[in-house]
């Protein structure tokens, strides 16, 4: 069944290709030779891994974690692969391109995240989790109540990021490869579902550490190339992006791109607490043996991601340098980056290596897609099948019946991430990441946070506060600059920030405290009772489950 999975896959590769071909329109690149080789090698590459990892996942803790069986090394080589997503790499160099030093800022605050998981989370997961972040949070609480609210979070965080993904992954094969938006929609779903229904945790662990390591060979080059140019430099290349952008020194000024400091704390609270409640972030913790291997995992992810920002940095400068120069002219279409800001890395790797890097860094472009959904399917897949349906519809559910309802969540998401990347060709989704942060950090982050460490906490007031603080991050959302201005086209936003997570945020961890001390209900009781058991196994890992052998 997976072999011939394998060739319909490949015969239709090969269809799409060609009929990418055959029109060429302004918005798109003419067929590009290397990227489509290296394409097809990468693909190969990781069915080969599926196939392997299929025969090898059995049990649902090798579909859902692999088993236990990752190393600490490579689980922080996977973290940093399903967290370097193309959003990092092609969006962060775009806005320091666009905006110089403000770009920096969603470089700074993505990685900020990972000490606060480090140090307050990672070994907890651990210890008190099986599957899921829902586990920790239901781990004395109403498992109804808190895996149903915990689900919502979930599949709400992951369908945001989805469809962020696969319209970025439509536009960008687009323009590298001269492929039809739909046709490359539905290429990424077909190739997501096979990854992840196939291969399970394992297949997907292993195509994010292929991922990474291509993607940090990468952008390594592209480094050492443009700072090679500025004999190893930063300041001489600093000072020559100041020369080459048309606002001059402005762009080493903080302003250009969030422009109060409310802003600013808002988006940094995003994305730093956003980090420590993303469902397919957390739910790597699992795969690891041990509550050792969890924190290695944070220590090297940390390491990983830390240099990949940096290297951003350096490659968003180079892009200001080089495209504002006459070797960059040819990138220009009627005044405009050929493909957007986006564009600008890809546009630079040509400059500094030719057609065969750009083919390669083209081929890593979409690996980092199919890396970063791969992910956010099982996770929302997990949320479903182990969340909502082992534990909620049918708590007697067998293993074997548990996995069978994964995999068809696997298809469902999968389609239906293909029929709204679709929908949203025309939309504007900047808003989208944003807003999954925000319900990571408003929803699933306090209740994960505060059901570890506040020995107060009652399922009453999770369940009301997440709700509120989820609710909260929607509607400031969609009353606020982006969607209520910009999608819905009104004259004024009712809400004035872009970013709402200091006030969704606040608002959940104060409603979540409200209701939990005003809780005093013998429920209540048992569960602030059963916080000291909770605790021993947190600090311990005692009763948590090992690695499996196979």
């Amino acid at each position: 069944m997976t072999r011939i999975f394998l060739i319909i896959t490949t015969i239709f590769g090969i269809t799409l290709f060609a009929a990418g071909d055959a029109s060429f329109e302004a918005t798109k690149r003419e067929l590009n030779i290397p990227a489509i080789v290296m394409f097809f090698i990468f693909v190969a590459g990781t069915l080969g891994i599926t196939y392997w990892a299929a025969r090898r996942t059995k049990s649902a803790s090798d579909f859902y974690t692999a088993g236990g069986g990752i190393s600490g090394f490579q689980n922080g080589m996977a973290i940093a692969g399903d967290y370097m997503s193309a959003a990092s790499f092609l969006g962060i160099s775009g806005l320091v391109y666009l905006s110089g030093y403000d770009g920096l800022i969603y470089a700074v605050g993505f990685l900020v995240g990972w000490p606060v998981i480090l140090f307050l989370m990672a070994e907890k997961l651990r210890n008190l989790g099986k599957f899921t972040f829902a586990d920790i949070a239901a781990y004395r609480l109403g498992q109804k109540e808190i895996r149903t609210l915990a689900a919502f979070g979930s599949l709400s965080v992951v369908t945001l990021y989805l469809i962020a993904q696969m319209v970025g992954s439509g536009k960008l094969i687009q323009v590298l490869f001269g492929l039809e938006y739909e046709y490359a929609v539905i290429l990424v779903g077909i190739m997501m579902i096979i990854y992840v229904t196939f291969g399970g945790m394992l297949a997907t662990t292993w195509v994010q550490i292929i991922k990474a390591i291509l993607l940090l060979s990468g952008v390594s080059f592209m480094g050492f190339m443009v700072l090679s140019q500025f004999g190893f430099s930063f300041e001489a290349l600093a000072s020559k992006a100041v020369e080459s952008h048309s606002k001059g020194q402005a762009i080493m000024a903080p302003g250009g791109f969030i422009s109060d400091p409310i802003s600013a704390i808002s988006l940094g609270m995003a994305l730093m607490l956003g980090t420590a409640g993303l469902p397919h972030v957390l739910m790597r913790f699992f795969t690891v043996g041990n509550a050792k291997e969890a924190r290695k995992s944070v220590v090297y992810a940390t390491g990983f991601i830390g240099y990949f920002y940096l290297v951003i940095a350096v490659i968003g400068l180079g892009a200001i340098v080089f495209l504002n120069s006459d070797a960059g002219a040819q990138y220009f279409v009627d005044g405009k980056l050929f493909g957007g800001n986006n564009m600008a890395a890809i546009h630079l790797s040509h400059i500094v290596g030719g057609n065969i890097f750009l083919g390669f860094i083209s081929a890593v472009a979409f690996a980092t897609i199919l890396a970063v959904v791969s992910g956010l399917t099982l996770a929302g897949a997990s949320a479903i099948s182990h969340d909502l349906y082992a534990s909620v519809i049918n708590p007697n559910a067998t293993e074997e019946q548990e996995i069978k309802i994964s995999k068809i969540s696997v298809i469902i998401i999968g389609i239906i991430g293909v029929v709204l990347g679709i929908a949203f060709e025309q939309q504007n989704i900047a808003f989208m990441v944003g807003l999954a942060f925000a319900i990571a950090a408003s929803a699933n982050f306090p209740i994960l946070f505060l059901s570890i460490y506040w020995r107060k906490l009652t399922t009453r007031g999770a369940v009301i506060g997440g709700s509120i603080g989820l609710l909260t991050a929607v509607i400031l959302v969609i009353i606020g600059p982006i969607v209520w201005v910009q999608v819905l086209g009104n004259e004024h936003a009712l809400f004035p920030y872009k970013h709402p997570a200091l006030f969704s945020v606040t608002v959940a961890f104060i409603a979540i405290w409200f209701f939990s001390i005003t809780d005093k209900s013998q429920r209540a009781k048992d569960e602030q009772k059963a916080f000291e058991a909770q605790s021993i196994r947190a600090e311990t890992g005692f009763g948590a489950s090992g690695a499996v052998d196979h």
